[in-house]
């Protein structure tokens, strides 16, 4: 039996803008490890960097437990974790160097880590694994136990150093396919607590499962580091499980579902809905989803019926063109149609939106608007194009990249290449856009000078709020026009 500290380095504390909104979710990457190497035989502790306060409570739980095997799990079902945020890499660098100094035997799994192993060998790593880890940390376990001094050359989805100091990597390991077969998530091992006290602005508990793993589709500015183009899933009855226990144990008043595409597998989530209900298990939920997936026979009223309360899509745009040169594999009017639906049965519709992919122009960035004005949907996430390694969108604009190539954290915005506009011409949309929206949402179609002479009347701090978008929206707007056109008479950056 071997001590092991399970760890991440997200740490929302560190992420501005979503420690100020607080809606924490536990690491369930780091809880599905922790149960695998449980149902091994280790001994097993957590560090949930999520509400820790730094990096040196991480050197706290080294000293209290003293690990043999420190190892930072990242969580893959965390989007953020797949962007490899600057802030958390450097908590990461931080956390191995205190495991290495500590005396541990360190491993870390995780899509930055997969795509740049010797940056976190060079960084008191011992071993990088790549892709998905469970199987590979009780194999590596195994191996460390048996042949303490001997390299783990025979173990499949490893990168480490020789001892001459060079790079070696083992074959990848085939993804696994029968998830039913894995260990619930060590949900004990949560100080749930925390969490819940996190939430209590929110008036009500919301708690985080995984139905799937990975996504077929090809998006090109998608990465896949650690599933690929593998799409894996859990049967509804392994998961209503799950729910069952999490009932008895935490009582959640929410649940959201973390998968890149929820109910991908036709005929799933009408088995997961009869399920609950019939278990007396019906919970409000959140989850992600493709309008083209959303128009198929019965599918919005299983949501329904199932608990749904919102249904984010990956709109992305409202440029045909640019869906197109995505490699989106959707249709504006899709998009539409499924805001349709889902708003027809009474569940919310959210669009995450994203500017900036080469050859935009100013028709695709109204086209895009007007999508959110007419569509109406219940609240929207903006970002830019973001390249990252091992997509076709990254291949394209490699050459255009800098020696920053990662945004510091989620509110970042900055465009890492050359982009049809420049990176203050994007923060300013992303502004304008938002106020746009509050606007709308607060004041249906009415304008903004009506909806300020309400807010006027009114003193909650919301309406307040939207006063001030109603009086900056236009000022705003304007700064914004004028960007676009001093831009595109110097020809962008």
């Amino acid at each position: 039996m071997t001590s092991v500290l399970i760890g991440q380095s997200y740490y929302l504390r560190f992420d501005g803008k979503l420690w100020q909104a607080m809606q924490p979710y536990p690491p369930l990457g780091s809880l599905w490890a922790a149960a695998c190497l449980r149902r091994d035989g280790h001994e097993v502790h957590l560090f949930d960097a999520m509400l820790a306060g730094s990096e040196r409570e991480w050197e706290s739980a080294l000293a209290a437990h003293r690990p043999a095997v420190a190892v930072l799990f990242e969580d893959s079902f965390n989007y953020l974790s797949k962007m490899c945020l600057l802030r958390m890499r450097e908590a990461a660098e931080r956390m191995l160097a205190m495991a290495h100094a500590a005396g541990c035997v360190t491993a870390v799994c995780g899509s930055d880590a997969t795509d740049n192993p010797e940056h976190y060998l060079d960084r008191g790593a011992d071993y990088v694994i790549a892709g998905e880890g469970e199987v590979t940390l009780s194999a590596l376990l195994a191996h460390l136990e048996a042949h303490p001094h001997v390299p783990p050359a025979g173990v499949a989805g490893l990168a480490f150093r020789g001892a001459g100091g060079e790079l070696l990597r083992t074959p990848r390991r085939a993804n696994l396919t029968a998830l039913d077969g894995l260990p619930l998530p060590a949900w004990d091992l949560v100080d749930v607590t925390a969490y819940r006290r996190a939430w209590s602005r929110h008036g009500r508990f919301s708690m985080n499962l995984a139905t799937t793993r990975g996504c077929p589709y090809h998006c090109n500015w998608c990465a896949k580091p650690i599933w690929g183009q593998r799409y894996a899933v859990r049967s509804p009855e392994n998961v209503v499980e799950e729910l069952r226990l999490l009932h008895a144990s935490h009582h959640p008043d929410h649940v959201a579902f973390v998968d890149d595409i929820f109910g991908l597998r036709p005929g799933w989530i009408r088995a997961y809905a009869d399920l609950v209900r019939d278990h007396g298990l019906v919970t409000p939920f959140k989850c992600l989803s493709r309008a083209d997936l959303l128009l198929r026979d019965g599918e919005v009223e299983a949501l329904r019926d199932a608990g749904c309360e919102t249904v984010w899509l990956g709109a992305e745009s409202g440029s045909q063109r640019i869906l197109d040169a995505m490699e989106k594999g959707t249709r504006v009017e899709q998009i539409r149609e499924a805001a349709r639906r889902l708003h027809a049965v009474g569940i919310r519709c959210g669009f995450f939106l994203q500017f900036g992919y080469p050859g935009e122009d100013p028709g695709d960035i109204e086209a895009t608007r007007r999508l959110v004005r007419e569509c109406a949907p219940d609240d929207i996430g903006i970002s830019v194009s973001y390249p990252l390694p091992g997509t076709r969108f990254h291949e394209r604009v490699v050459a255009e990249l800098g020696e920053r190539r990662n945004w510091v954290d989620s509110n970042d915005l900055s465009m890492l290449y050359r982009g049809p506009f420049s990176t203050g011409y994007y923060r300013r949309l992303h502004r304008v856009v938002h106020q746009e929206f509050r606007l709308r949402r607060a004041a249906g179609t009415v304008s903004p000078l009506t909806h300020l002479a309400r807010a006027a009347r009114r003193l909650s701090r919301d309406r307040v709020a939207r006063a001030r978008d109603a009086l900056m929206l236009p000022l705003d707007d304007a700064a914004l026009s004028r960007m676009q056109r001093r831009e595109l008479r110097a020809g962008s950056r």
